[in-house]
């Protein structure tokens, strides 16, 4: 059920103003009160740690749902830091939606204030290893937060059929906070998870018949959509995109670009392409966008399905897809 939000209370006339005032102080310094306080009566407040999770939460909880995302759109979400507002945010909310690994600050704030009202997406599917990078090949910038140390790769939503999953969990789980919109859940769950198995089946379809199968992606986010359409995926950053690999793992890079016939390098929209460009140049092959779909941009008509879609149009050619 949902939690009951105290309504204010009327304040007696013979209070004196310097205490009212006192108090508005108090509570704005305490709490960020007011966090919630916009959210339509009735409605199912979930807070979203990124764009993924939103996706879900908006498309599952349809009209019945309130939800906020703590990454702005257009931002690149792994380093996020989370204001006192947000905080509170996620303490208050009904329901926060996230993938544990991702964005410490968030996992950070869910252990503490939401533990028994949050969905680890990471927590609802068979998750895969980190990939063994050499910790000597790899260069950290100061001030690098990276991924929380969680033992997996955390980029489960480029997976459809994980995706599927976490999106009938989703259901499941608004459901049993909101019981009155209980069926509306479920049948929404139902219809994402329709619409994932059939991008899932594009997939299957569109890279059937390839003439490669390596893909050379600015960091390691496609390790599970590499699973599950038998690619191979070669990475210039490790699971932390601000992670810029050295010298040595370069000209490893360009080497292994040669001897696999690839002819094209990944790059991204969120994160800098200038070390990617760089690989490019020296292997003598071209780019083109491959997108981890961690954010659209503000206005953006894009949503998770388009942009998957999209991926799946720019990997064909370059893998020589029949």
């Amino acid at each position: 059920m949902l939690r009951p939000r105290n309504p204010l209370r009327a304040v007696p006339a013979s209070v004196p103003a310097a205490a009212l005032a006192a108090a508005g102080l108090g509570a704005a310094l305490a709490g960020c009160g007011s966090a919630v306080a916009d959210v339509p009566p009735g409605r199912t407040s979930v807070v979203a740690s990124f764009y993924p999770a939103a996706w879900l939460a908006e498309r599952v909880g349809g009209g019945d749902v309130y939800v906020r995302t703590l990454t702005r759109p257009g931002a690149e979400p792994h380093d996020l830091e989370l204001t006192a507002r947000q905080v509170a945010q996620v303490e208050k909310a009904d329901l926060a939606v996230y993938v544990k690994g991702v964005q410490p600050a968030v996992d950070d704030a869910v252990g503490k204030h939401a533990k028994g009202r949050s969905l680890d997406a990471a927590g609802l599917v068979r998750t895969l290893p980190p990939p063994s990078d050499d910790e000597s090949e790899i260069e950290e910038h100061d001030g690098d937060r990276g991924h929380a140390d969680v033992g997996y790769d955390p980029h489960v939503w480029l997976d459809p059929v994980r995706m599927a999953t976490i999106a009938t969990a989703l259901g499941d789980r608004l459901a049993k906070a909101d019981t009155a919109h209980a069926a509306a859940y479920k049948q929404r769950a139902q219809t994402v998870a329709v619409q994932l198995t059939g991008l899932d089946r594009r997939f299957r379809d569109g890279l059937e018949n390839c003439a490669r199968r390596d893909i050379v992606t600015a960091h390691a986010a496609f390790g599970y959509l590499a699973q599950r359409y038998g690619l191979r995926q070669v990475s210039i950053a490790g699971i932390d995109p601000s992670m810029e690999p050295s010298p040595k793992r370069l000209a490893g890079l360009t080497r292994e670009v040669r001897a696999a016939g690839a002819t094209t390098i990944f790059t991204e929209r969120l994160v800098s392409s200038k070390v990617a460009d760089s690989l490019a140049r020296e292997a003598g092959v071209r780019t083109a966008v491959l997108d981890p779909v961690e954010g659209v941009g503000p206005g953006s008509s894009d949503d998770y399905l388009t942009v998957m879609d999209r991926n799946l149009r720019t990997l064909r050619p370059a893998l020589g897809c029949s």
